[in-house]
Parts: C-alpha cells; sequence; structure tokens
C-alpha cells in the first residue's frame, strides 16, 4: 500500500491519526520510529532550525527540500504545512504538483494573507484572505493532483483571526465543497471549548484534524468524542531540541571534560542505528561473501 492510500485510509477509519511534528529527516525518522501514524512537516519548526521566523520568509524550495528528506526517509505519509500556498492558484498548482511527484502525502495550506505570521504569535498578523480567493487555490490544487488519494487540507484560520465561529464553519463548508479532504480548526485559546464548539456544530463530511499546542491539556478520548479524525503534534519536538540543546551547552562550556554530560547523550551506537549504518555493513558483508562465491576474493 503507498503512502497516500495509507493516509487515505487512516482518514477513514474509527481510529485517530497521531501526527508527530518534525523538521529535518533526522527528527521524522525519530517520530516513525515512535510510533505514529504520520509526520507534519512544519513551517514553525523548519523556519526555527533555519533561525529565521516563521512569517513567509523561506522560499517553497525551501520548505519543500526538509519535507522531500524525510519523504525519503520515512515510510509513514508526510503531511507539509504549506502555509499559504506560496501564492495564488498557479504557485499552488505548481506546488501540488512537485510536493506529489516527491511522494509526499499531503499538502496544509491556510486562509490568511501572504505574507503570514505564526499563528499564536502574540498580537500576530492574522488577516483571512476572500472566502472567493482561498476556494480557488482548492479548486486549483484538486485539479493539479494527480493521485486522487494525494490529501488536500484546508486549515481554517477564522478563530485565530477573531472572524467568529459563524465565519468559521462558513468557510469550512465552503472549503469542502470546493474539494479539500480534511479541515483542519485552528485555535489559540488556553481551553479546547471552541474547538468542541465548532466540531458539534460541524455539518460536512471532511474528516477533521486539530493542533492542540495551546489547549495541551486536552484528552485524547475528549478529541475523538468530539469527531476529530487527526491530532497533530506540531512543534513539541522542536521545542524539546532546543531545550535539551540548550541545556546542555550551558553545561558544556563549563565542564573539566566531557564525560561529565555523558549520561545526557545518545550514544554514538545510537545514532549509527539511526542513520542506518549497520544494515551497509552488512550489505558490505553480503557483497563481499557473493564476490568469494563467484571466485573474485580468496
Amino acid at each position: 500500500m503507498s503512502k497516500f492510500d495509507t493516509l487515505r485510509n487512516g482518514l477513514e477509519s474509527q481510529s485517530i491519526l497521531k501526527v508527530g511534528g518534525a523538521f529535518d529527516a533526522m527528527s521524522a525518522k525519530l517520530v516513525e520510529n515512535s510510533g505514529f501514524d504520520a509526520v507534519w512537516a512544519g513551517s514553525f519548526a523548519i523556519s526555527a532550525t533555519h533561525a529565521l521566523p516563521d512569517a513567509s520568509i523561506l522560499t517553497m524550495t525551501e520548505f519543500f527540500d526538509v519535507a522531500s528528506s524525510m519523504s525519503s526517509t520515512c515510510e509513514i505519509p508526510i503531511i507539509a504545512d504549506c502555509d499559504t500556498g506560496y501564492g495564488g492558484p498557479s504557485n499552488v498548482r505548481h506546488m501540488v504538483r512537485k510536493y506529489e511527484n516527491a511522494g509526499i502525502s499531503s499538502i496544509c495550506i491556510e486562509d490568511k494573507i501572504f505574507p503570514k505570521e505564526n499563528s499564536l504569535l502574540e498580537n500576530g498578523r492574522n488577516d483571512l484572505l476572500s472566502e472567493k480567493e482561498f476556494v480557488a487555490k482548492i479548486l486549483a490544487a484538486k485539479e493539479a493532483r494527480s493521485n486522487k488519494n494525494f490529501i488536500i487540507m484546508a486549515r481554517v484560520e477564522a478563530l485565530i483571526s477573531g472572524a467568529g465561529m459563524d465565519e468559521a464553519l462558513k468557510r469550512a463548508t465552503a472549503y469542502e465543497n470546493a474539494g479539500a479532504d480534511a479541515i483542519l480548526i485552528h485555535s489559540k485559546q488556553k481551553t479546547p471549548d471552541e474547538i468542541f464548539e465548532f466540531t458539534d456544530s460541524w455539518k460536512g463530511s471532511a474528516p477533521l484534524v486539530v493542533v492542540p499546542t495551546t489547549y495541551d491539556s486536552v484528552k485524547i478520548s475528549e478529541l475523538e468524542s468530539h469527531k476529530i479524525k487527526m491530532v497533530i503534534y506540531a512543534n513539541q519536538t522542536l521545542r524539546v531540541a532546543h531545550m535539551a540543546m540548550t541545556g546542555l551547552l550551558n553545561e558544556l562550556i563549563k565542564a573539566d571534560h566531557i564525560s561529565d554530560v555523558k549520561d545526557k547523550i545518545s550514544t554514538m551506537q545510537d545514532i549509527f542505528h539511526l542513520q542506518e549504518m549497520y544494515d551497509i555493513k552488512n550489505k558490505e558483508k553480503e557483497l563481499e561473501n557473493e564476490l568469494k562465491r563467484l571466485g573474485y576474493i580468496n
């Protein structure tokens, strides 16, 4: 089964999908090894690894290169956070073809105006694109894909922008009617109350997706009971990496010898396993044995 089919089938199953955020191929592989259903190639985390803000600074090509490396590394689906789609309908059409050809299983685009800022930034810019203009992007994405199981995810920012619940529901309905395969409803509240108000009012059939970064005490069972089909842990891997590296470096600069931090870091063997270095050595041994059998090595 292809990764496209895996994600489509997962969204149509009875279980909620758990998606782990990643910012490079290594973190994506760790997400996969931990048992997540898919990887979120998030623009916030990828921007941070370039020491740049999540404010439409990086280009599509820079985001694509990271997501593509994840796709090459992982056997589970990659969901690419593509911000506002990097332009108008023509840009979205090009983006979809490029991402799909790289084996990326899904793109997510949001209905804010370019250049966007991170939705959780205090006093950030969250102006919405018109419904008509965003519907045009979804139509372009749907037309551009060649595999019907390539998931087009529409991210509704009406609750973030303060446009209100009625606007969020109206836009989500319009986006599903235009061909969106899933609806990501976003909130920056500390509780899931407005998310649950949305899900309880939702009359559509498209699967609902949430990112509970701010309402982080919500339980999986609560999400499931409110018809949510996918939960994305978008940025926790980045934040733990930042904390761990900062703490280690602050200790290391003061250390008399590096054994002081030995119990706080992975072993070299851990990394060799992640890199599949031992697999390479085993293949080399198999090749050597085959050459011996053929008489090239005594």
